[in-house]
Parts: C-alpha cells; sequence; structure tokens
C-alpha cells in the first residue's frame, strides 16, 4: 500500500526541506514530487542536476536512467542528448507507467514550480562541473528571475568554490559524508560555505562549532519523527527528507 500521508514533527524554527521533491509520496526528482511538496508547508524543494551532452540541465539523481526506469532504460544521462531521455515515462509509485507527467524534467521547469509555491530551490550539482557549465546554470536560472531564492549544494568542494566566486552572496551548502578531517571546518568558514550533514554524524558539539564558525547546517536525509526531533533539540537549522513534514 502506498502511503498518502507524510509524517508530522514538531520542527520548531527548523526550515524543513522536501528531498528529490517529496519523493516519500510521489516519483523522485519528478513534476507530481516537486508540486506535491508546493502543495504543503516545505520550506524548500530539493532536486540533482546533471547537464546533458548538448547543454540542457535535467533533473536525477542518478549519472543512469536504470534505477528510475526501473532497470527497463539505461541511459548514460551526461553522454546523451536531451532527446534521448526526454520521452522515458518513470515508474509511479506502485510500479505502474500510466501516468505521463511522470517524467525526468528540465531544471526551467522546476524552478516555475519553486516560483508558483514560493519555494525555496534546493539545487545540488551532482557531478564536478566545469566553470562555463556553471556560468551557464546560473544564466538559466538567472532568467527565471529565481537566484535570490535558491541554496546550491554539493559533495564537489570544486563546486562549491566556483559558485562561491560567482556568486559571493548566495546561500552555498558543502555536502559532507564525515567529518574525519579538521581542516574541513577551516576551508567551509573561509569560504562561507555552510555545511549539509549526514545527519547521523551531527552531534550538539560539531553543530555549536560550525554555528560558532558563522555556518549554517542541513543534514539528510532524516525521515523519522523521533530521529527529527532530536536534530531539532541538537541545533540543526534545516532538516532534508523524503517524508517528515
Amino acid at each position: 500500500m502506498i502511503k498518502i500521508n507524510t509524517l508530522k514533527f514538531n520542527s520548531k524554527k527548523v526550515k524543513v526541506i522536501a528531498h528529490r521533491g517529496l519523493s516519500g509520496l510521489e516519483t523522485e526528482n519528478t513534476f507530481p514530487a516537486f508540486i506535491a511538496a508546493g502543495n504543503r508547508n516545505y520550506y524548500g524543494i530539493e532536486t540533482d542536476v546533471h547537464k546533458t551532452a548538448d547543454g540542457k540541465f535535467v533533473l536525477i539523481h542518478d549519472n543512469t536512467t536504470s534505477r528510475v526506469t526501473g532497470e527497463k532504460i539505461n541511459i548514460d544521462v551526461e553522454q546523451s542528448d536531451f532527446d534521448a531521455i526526454k520521452d522515458i515515462i518513470l515508474p509511479d509509485k506502485d510500479g505502474s507507467f500510466n501516468r505521463r507527467d511522470i517524467r525526468i524534467p528540465l531544471l526551467k521547469d522546476y524552478l516555475k514550480i519553486c516560483k508558483k509555491y514560493e519555494k525555496i530551490a534546493v539545487l545540488e550539482l551532482k557531478n564536478k562541473f566545469l566553470k562555463a557549465d556553471i556560468e551557464n546554470l546560473i544564466k538559466e536560472i538567472n532568467e527565471e528571475n529565481y537566484l535570490e531564492n535558491m541554496i546550491f549544494i554539493s559533495f564537489s568542494l570544486d563546486n562549491c568554490l566556483t559558485l562561491r566566486e560567482l556568486l559571493p552572496n548566495s546561500k552555498i551548502q558543502w555536502i559532507l559524508g564525515h567529518f574525519n578531517d579538521e581542516q574541513i571546518f577551516d576551508i567551509a568558514a573561509k569560504n562561507r560555505l555552510d555545511i549539509d550533514a549526514r545527519h547521523t554524524l551531527l552531534n550538539a558539539k560539531i553543530i555549536k562549532k560550525l554555528h560558532n564558525k558563522g555556518l549554517e547546517v542541513n543534514c539528510w536525509t532524516c525521515n523519522t519523527e523521533k530521529e527529527a526531533e532530536k536534530l531539532v533539540k541538537m541545533g540543526v537549522d534545516y532538516i532534508t527528507t523524503n517524508i517528515l513534514e
């Protein structure tokens, strides 16, 4: 049976971000997922961006279409033109392929949805982007007049540093899967990169240390009320989730 409701928790002042859209209810990174998040009280809608071979910015988490098509079609997104993927119908949550609105979207369409529902657009640059590609990405966002409503996130420090160079005043979050290197804190502070960490890595001491350096703390991907309320008490600024509201 498919879930039909989000899970409620006491978020207090923490900003809640819908991961890949409201992916707990709708197929990730699709129009229905973005619209479902837009119709609820999420602060932001997160998605993942790749660049196709012909320079289109498309929204998909993986490098290939294999997983999101139920292993039916395997296309390398960045090595293919947009025409190769634009008509692929993705499965609904029940595994059916009956809805023609469940497709791999373009960045501009996602931005229009965020704009319509007045949501912050949280955009993850998945792989390392060339500076010219990031410049084109910013240009496309500016065409929608939405740059002031963006948070950029990436595992790639190079992406984050290029974004900071090009966008001195934008919110940029460096995604981390570990805190093994003490230099992480200094690099983040020097370049004004907020942190988006795996939620299980965080504790009150780390959060306080980041706050003392003037940095905000996001976390991923928390899907239980108990863990979310624990993170709220520890002092996170954002929680990224598939299903919590």
